[in-house]
Formats: C-alpha cells, sequence, structure tokens
C-alpha cells in the first residue's frame, strides 16, 4: 500500500493495479464522505481493458483519514490543516507522481462527485498534465449549479438509512452506512462554509489544447443533475474551446452511477468512450 508525505506532512495513502500491457493510465478521484475502495468493480473492468489505475484517498478520507487523525474515525472527512487547497495539492502530488513513473502512457482523470470538482480544479491549473478527463455525478461549480440542500429529499418517505439518493439499489445506501471508512455527515459541515465555497470556479477561459471529456450523470442526480452537467459541457466548449465533450444521461439512475443497478452497461459505456481515444498497444 504505497503512500507519500504532502506538503504538510499528511500521510496519502492510494492504490495502484497494474495492466497486464497497459495502453494508458487512469487517476481515480473518490467523492466526499468515501474512499477508493468503494470502486473496485470500475477498477476491475479499467485493468481488464488495459488501464492502470492509481486509486487515493484523499485528505481526511479513508485509510489516510484514519492516518492523519491517529485512528479517530469520528474526524473522518475532516480536511485537516490547508483546507481544501491541501487536498487539491496532494491529489496534484499523485499526478505528478504517476507521470514520473509512467511518462510514455497517456493519463486519464475520472472523478466522481467531490472527485470530480478536484478534477475541474486540476484541469484549469494543468491542463498539460492529463490526455482525456471523465466526470461522474459532477455539475456546473456555481452557486445554483449545486444542490446546497437535502440531497435525500425526493425519498425522504422512504425512513431507513436516508442514503436512498446514492443509488436506486437499496443494497448501496446500506452498505455506505455500515462501511467504516466512509460518512455520512454532509459536505457543509464536514468542510465548513469557507472551505466548501473553495470548490466554486468555472472551466477555464481557452485551455489550449484539445482534451477529450466525457461527462456522465443520473437523471435522478440530486447533486448537481442533467441540467447542470450540460450547463458544464457547454462552459467546456464555449469557454475552454473544446469540441470533444460528451454527455450521457442515465435515466432512473442518482448519484452513483457506477454502482446503480445499470452499473455494467455505465462501465460498458465509458470503456466504449475511451477505446478509440486510446487504442490498445496489443
Amino acid at each position: 500500500m504505497p503512500d507519500f508525505l504532502d506538503a504538510h506532512g499528511v500521510t496519502i495513502v492510494y492504490d495502484v493495479i497494474e495492466a497486464e500491457r497497459p495502453r494508458a493510465v487512469v487517476q481515480l478521484l473518490h467523492g466526499v464522505g468515501e474512499h477508493a475502495g468503494r470502486y473496485g468493480a470500475l477498477i476491475a473492468a479499467l485493468v481488464a481493458e488495459g488501464y492502470t489505475v492509481y486509486a487515493d484517498d484523499h485528505r481526511g478520507h479513508g485509510r489516510t483519514g484514519v492516518k492523519q487523525h491517529s485512528g479517530d474515525r469520528s474526524k473522518l472527512g475532516r480536511l485537516g490543516p490547508g483546507g481544501h487547497r491541501a487536498a487539491v495539492a496532494a491529489v496534484w502530488m499523485l499526478t505528478q507522481r504517476i507521470r514520473s513513473e509512467h511518462p510514455d502512457l497517456p493519463l486519464i482523470l475520472i472523478g466522481h462527485s467531490w472527485g470530480s470538482f478536484l478534477a475541474q480544479i486540476l484541469l484549469n491549473q494543468h491542463p498539460e498534465a492529463y490526455d482525456a478527463v471523465v466526470l461522474s455525478g459532477s455539475g456546473l461549480r456555481v452557486p445554483g449549479g449545486l444542490n446546497a440542500g437535502d440531497l435525500n429529499r425526493p425519498w425522504r418517505a422512504a425512513g431507513g438509512h436516508r442514503m436512498q439518493w446514492l443509488s436506486s439499489d437499496e443494497a448501496v445506501g446500506e452498505a455506505f452506512v455500515a462501511d467504516p471508512l466512509a460518512v455520512t455527515t454532509p459536505l457543509m459541515r464536514l468542510f465548513g462554509p469557507i472551505e466548501a465555497a473553495r470548490m466554486f470556479g468555472r472551466p477555464r477561459r481557452d485551455l489550449g489544447r484539445g482534451i477529450p471529456i466525457l461527462l456522465m450523470v443520473g437523471e435522478d442526480d440530486t447533486v448537481g443533475g442533467p441540467r447542470s452537467v450540460r450547463r458544464l459541457a457547454d462552459a467546456y466548449r464555449l469557454r475552454s474551446g473544446l469540441d470533444d465533450v460528451t454527455t450521457i444521461v442515465y435515466p432512473g439512475a442518482r448519484h452513483e452511477i457506477f454502482n446503480e443497478l445499470n452499473q455494467a452497461d455505465v462501465r460498458a459505456d465509458l470503456l466504449a468512450w475511451l477505446d478509440p481515444r486510446f487504442p490498445s498497444r496489443e
């Protein structure tokens, strides 16, 4: 289980799953309150198709958070010294490590939810570092573009674990609540309003190079949803000057499309989009 120290002395834990004949590398960024271990099926599918995967547990989260907070799991999700900017910087440090270890392979950034916001920020800051970006459960990072309220409101009558907003598969919410490395505390309470506001921003004007973008969203996603994702797609076309921007909306799906009932179709769509852009080396 490799790790590295960030600029504030926090140990960032990550996984590397090597493909036998890699065609590209994927850097996978998870969402708020969760960890890389929840992406096993997606990682396995990517590796089987020739993508080496790097997946860290972000600042305050998962195994990184357990070490950072000296084993106190009640503090999981709290970012610690340096706040959100330090979380972004730590992910960038892993990008640099990937580039040094695989200098001849393309690098694909895949981010879900908060991970998709981190990916947007990194793409603005370092467009030269990435060869494609995939965002799921994302949205335009402006007030009104993201839901700051009760994400479970449409399913309030369902009661129970109150995580129905994650997936229409009831088992997903149940497993999330039972996961000792997962946190159900809302983002605003975990980060605080100042650090949460650091997530806001728009795609950078004129990125200076053509980068393929894939936006994947559930029709019933309460974080951003299809309308916000389409606004994000328009911003990448009109502000950033990108011409390879694809949006896929999944009817009946909620926030975690990679944990939805149709997750096999979602993985297949992702692989089908990647395949012509990153041909196999066999």
